[in-house]
């Protein structure tokens, strides 16, 4: 029996001349990009062809079902109403600024085909942070929910032109109502043009300490990410036969549980615009719940689940969760970020081997597109983050800037097609993130001689002990393990003698009796002696984080270090 073809040989087919991935050159700002040539040019161009969906589910939200042809009923009514009361035109930035709800998705989709720049909010920030933000994209209109315009304060000086408030009848003149937006005709929206490099997107880093920055992409960006995202999924099938095999076996519909925020590229891109353009099911989570979860997998037929490491663990430690019985629908699981806890890859190989479960590294500033690693290819390398997409060149440099060779750590650094534009109104942030076209993540990573990259940490969290560089992932890691701890959390703390000391910050299982001993004397008797924390902090209460999973480490260091 001959061999299984290679990844290398895998790529080389799905991209040669002819197949639906074909590459072809692009230029853009003096230099040459590979690019996909059947990939959609704008976000009109693709969001109009999910149309041909017409009857078919799109989403379901607490008992609440969208059809395609209902999505489009009022997203198109929205688009005439913003052009005709808002003034939206071509260029026009919308903030969208609420929970997950089918009324996000008709914002976005809407203020895309009206050829405005969608910019979601931070639906989690509080007042500060919403404001600034706002004040930072300075919105012709903002949507939201009133929640965020609560939070917001001042609904009457509410930094946007103009106000659509989602969820209830409006009292005031300074914002109108969701109800009266849609009411318009449809028939009157105004079919407008844009280009592929007109400024398609702006989405916010979620960044755990900073102030976030706004992240502007062209058009043509998202829709060759986009196009990644099918990409991986043919290359993931055609190296996974038996989980194919297995998939095909179920005879269900492709159902995504969406828990992560749409104002993220792990909601928005990987998620809500990649089902929309296959015609695929979403079934929404206003907040994550792992409970509620696990039963909307069992009643839904949920077929994949994409969130933070942290929401992968709690779902599969839920009492009764069975990928043979309760959520036996249920054929991948997806997380992404460095350090993946041992703990978590050792559940999904154990139960769930023969799934498109997997993980990837990508950036907001890359528009999710960097590696990818799943199925079968997972399973033989689970602490990789993947192979390089067919757009995107990937270095890893020295101090220097130069390329390192194979297995050895550096910075992650990336060029590609679907790399952003620039930082919104900051040309100095943008200047540092840049060196020569390449843009530096920030993170620490090596390929080694089969061309997978392996993420190490982010800069920022290698903590240099007495010149000894230690991974804060790897210590968490390793915490994981412990049976008692529930969460984890390490960072570097000043030390007079070393520089810099290791801190770990953990919280124990509800039923566990955890000591500052027991914590440093799990890590001593796992990993080198160099790595044992100097302080361990039990601390009650769960640990800060982001809405998209990322623990808040400069809080952690402000009350412990």
């Amino acid at each position: 029996m001959d061999a299984s073809p290679s990844p290398a040989a895998i790529v080389a087919q799905l991209t040669q001349a002819g197949s639906p991935f074909e590459l072809v050159e692009i230029e853009q700002d003096g230099r040459r990009f590979k690019a996909y040539r059947n990939a959609p040019q704008t976000l009109i161009e693709l969001i109009n062809a999910a149309r041909v969906h017409g009857p078919k589910e799109y989403l379901s939200h607490e008992g609440d079902r969208w059809t395609f042809d209902r999505l489009f009923q009022a997203t198109d009514a929205l688009v005439a109403w913003m052009q005709a009361e808002a003034g939206i035109r071509p260029g026009s930035r919308v903030a969208i600024a609420m929970r997950n709800r089918p009324e996000w998705v008709v914002a976005f989709l809407a203020s895309a085909l009206a050829g405005a720049v969608p910019a979601p909010m931070n639906s989690f920030g509080q007042r500060d942070e919403l404001r600034a933000a706002l004040e930072d994209v300075e919105p012709d209109l903002l949507i939201c929910d009133p929640q965020r315009l609560e939070r917001l304060g001042d609904a009457e000086n509410a930094p946007a032109a103009h106000v659509l408030l989602v969820g209830e009848t409006c009292s005031t003149l300074a914002h109108r109502s969701w109800a009266q937006a849609v009411a318009h005709d449809p028939a009157l929206r105004q079919v407008v043009v844009v280009q592929p490099d007109d400024p398609g997107l702006l989405l916010f880093t979620s960044g755990s300490s900073s102030r976030a920055k706004a992240v502007l992409s062209t058009q043509r960006a998202v829709g060759q990410a986009l196009m990644n995202i099918d990409f991986i999924g043919a290359f993931s099938a055609m190296t996974s036969p038996k989980a194919i095999q297995a998939l095909m076996a179920k005879g269900l519909s492709p159902t995504t549980l969406t828990a992560v925020p749409l104002f993220h590229v792990s909601g928005l891109h990987a998620q809500l615009l990649t089902a929309l353009r296959n015609g695929r099911r979403l079934v929404i989570m206003p907040r994550w719940d792992a409970a509620q979860a696990l039963e909307l997998i069992r009643t839904e037929k949920v077929t994949q689940f994409n969130g933070a490491p942290t929401m992968v663990m709690q779902l599969m430690e839920q009492p009764g969760f069975d990928p043979t019985g309760s959520a036996a629908s249920l054929g991948a699981v997806g997380f992404g970020g460095a350090g993946l806890p041992q703990r978590l890859i050792d559940d999904v190989t154990r139960r769930m081997p023969d799934s498109f479960s997997g993980t990837g590294f990508g950036l907001t500033e890359t528009n999710g597109v960097g590696t990818a690693i799943s199925g079968a290819l997972f399973m033989g390398q689970t602490r990789s983050s993947g192979l390089p997409s067919p757009l995107m060149e990937i270095r890893v440099a020295g101090t220097d800037g130069a390329a390192l060779p194979a297995d050895q750590a550096g910075e992650i650094w990336l060029r590609g097609i679907a790399v952003m534009r620039e930082y919104w109104r900051q040309p100095e942030a943008t200047a540092q993130a840049f060196h020569d076209g390449w843009f530096r993540s920030g993170d620490v990573g090596y390929l080694n001689e089969a061309g997978f990259l392996f993420v190490i940490d982010r800069i920022k969290d290698v903590i240099n002990r007495a010149g000894e560089k230690i991974a804060a992932a790897e210590v968490e890691s390793c915490l994981l393990m412990h049976p008692g701890i529930a969460e984890a959390a390490v960072m570097s703390m000043p030390d007079e003698q070393t520089g810099e000391a290791v801190l770990a910050v953990v919280v124990p299982r509800p039923d566990a009796s955890l000591t500052e001993q027991d914590v440093l004397a799990h890590v001593e008797a796992h990993l080198a002696a160099y790595k044992v924390p100097s302080r361990a902090v039990v601390r009650p209460e769960p640990l800060p984080r982001t809405a998209t999973g990322k623990v808040v480490k400069g809080e952690l260091k402000v009350l412990y270090a």
